[in-house]
């Protein structure tokens, strides 16, 4: 097999969806044929993307809104807490039936500050708290000891006494002894504070010292033994949590009642070439897209055709594969069908390639927006690399297609982290923590911070760039000898720069 193309070369100065130029967006682009799954990869390794058969790269220092490739590191991955809530949703919805559905739009997916960090400290190795908590607690207890002391000391004369229920809770929560207290209620009539004393500690303060007290112990479980609270052995004292966070496939998959109110069932069928499982579907799945179209992205109802479903979502130039180190399903294009008591509301589609899972595009029943599909389904996805890493080692990374930062209804992917972002000129990855200061504060970066650093995959050697003229392929080197044209060597050259010198000399560029 080989991938046979037609470079279309670059085409600028239309319509951007995302910030509404009628002529700021530029990319360069190809006519796929036919493609291998490795040279997809290594084409979207270097900025390329497909829609359909169509193939394009941004040309990110002259488009309006600079699109830069992010993946997704699954096997480190952790969910956030919009994502944990997202899944529940999804599972007491499975399990009970109708919920809140609030606004009948999905939510965003874009991440809060809270999620980021929460995100960030869940991939990172437990900490080795190491706290004096003896110390700390000798304070504590000191301190009560003191304002104790103070209360005795106010004067008692013509006051009475009586057994203050929220001074026996402080002493108990101290740990000490548990003996008749006694206190004083007030002052005697008509007398103020003693102003020679200090005031006395508040219990609000008192409590808020023992609960910092009870995090610490629990932060540092295992840390310490034997500790006594002023004779209370350590069986007395609560004990620390050592739960472990749930993985994203608990969350996924949790046991549900026998009585559920829905069954939800994910299925993948492979669309190019199409399975018979994709054919026997292809109409329901054509109308949750049509609706989605309608609904979601306000086109007419003369737009969402069943061609212009199929250029864009069903046909694929990639060749299906299955080597036998590969998945069970094989590499290639997919949709992903989510079904609902036997009905289709949701289809990811996808495509599944060497090192990678990649999301090409979601659509759903409108009527179930309120389950938050699209972050459902990146959630499903991730996991589903997941699972195929488990047969096939390599496969790691989820694609999630282009991140632009200078469109803050698009940042939404980098909520799933760990994640990296391509270096749009050396085409090396980087951790996207480390990229966006840098988007802040221009639209356009370089993130690789060597400033010596080259792209290495770029076209070294015009002369071994594969072409395919009548039938036949051959080498550029001999193709310009025989042709002797000397227009044809700058588009070849622009062409081979943009998709390297590996995927040049591998795939098959058609000459007229």
């Amino acid at each position: 097999m080989a991938s046979v193309v037609e470079y279309k070369g670059l085409k600028a100065g239309y319509y951007c969806g995302y910030c509404q130029s009628r002529e700021g967006k530029a990319s360069c682009g190809l006519w796929a044929h036919s493609m291998t799954v490795q040279d997809y990869q290594d084409l979207i390794d270097r900025g390329w993307r497909r829609s359909g058969k169509y193939v394009y790269k941004p040309i990110m220092n002259q488009t309006c809104c600079p699109q830069y490739t992010i993946r997704c590191r699954p096997l480190q991955f952790q969910p956030s807490k919009s994502h944990k809530k997202v899944l529940k949703k999804m599972l007491k919805f499975l399990a009970k039936g109708e919920i809140s559905k609030g606004s009948c739009e999905d939510e965003p997916m874009d991440s809060t500050m809270e999620d980021a960090v929460a995100g960030d400290f869940a991939l990172m190795n437990k900490l080795d708290i190491k706290c004096d908590l003896k110390t700390l607690s000798s304070d504590l207890k000191g301190s009560i000891e003191s304002e104790e002391k103070k209360e005795k000391s106010i004067k008692k004369e013509g006051s009475k006494e009586l057994i203050h229920p929220q001074a026996i809770e402080e002493k108990l929560g101290s740990g000490e002894p548990s003996h008749s207290i006694k206190v004083h209620i007030g002052p005697k009539p008509g007398k103020g504070a003693d102003l020679s004393k200090p005031p006395c500690r508040k219990a609000k303060e008192m409590r808020k010292e023992r609960k910092r007290l009870k995090l610490m112990q629990q932060n540092s479980a295992g840390a310490f033994e034997g500790f006594q609270a002023q004779g209370q052995p350590v069986s007395l004292l609560p004990k620390a949590k050592t739960n472990q966070p749930k993985s994203l496939e608990d969350l996924i998959f949790e046991s549900l009642p026998e009585n559920s109110s829905h069954k939800l069932e994910v299925r993948v069928v492979r669309s190019s070439p199409p399975s018979p499982q994709f054919k026997a579907t292809f109409q329901e799945s054509y109308q949750v897209y049509k609706r989605y179209q309608m609904v979601i992205h306000k086109d007419p109802p003369d737009k969402p055709t069943v061609s212009q479903f199929t250029r864009f979502l069903c046909n694929s130039p990639l060749e299906a594969e299955h080597p036998p180190n590969g998945p069970e399903c094989g590499y290639g294009s997919f949709h992903q069908q989510y079904w609902l008591d036997g009905k289709i509301i949701a289809v990811g589609v996808i495509d599944i390639l060497p090192y990678c899972v990649s999301s090409v595009y979601l659509y759903y029943d409108p009527d179930y927006s309120f389950l938050s599909l699209g972050v459902y389904s990146a959630l499903r996805e991730i996991a589903f690399t997941r699972q195929l890493h488990e047969k096939t080692s390599q496969l790691s990374y989820y694609y999630m297609g282009f991140y632009i930062h200078s469109c803050p209804k698009m940042r939404y992917k980098g909520q799933y982290r760990p994640s990296d972002l391509l270096c749009p000129e050396t085409y090396v990855w980087v951790p996207i923590e480390q990229c966006l200061p840098s988007l802040d504060n221009s639209k356009y970066c370089r993130f690789n911070q060597d400033p010596q650093a080259e792209d290495e995959g770029r076209c070294k050697d015009l002369d071994r760039v594969r072409v395919f003229y009548r039938r036949s392929a051959m080498p550029f080197g001999v193709f310009k000898n025989q042709h002797n044209d000397p227009s044809e060597e700058p588009a070849v050259l622009e062409y081979a720069n943009l998709v390297g010198q590996k995927c040049s000399e591998r795939m098959l560029l058609f000459r007229n």
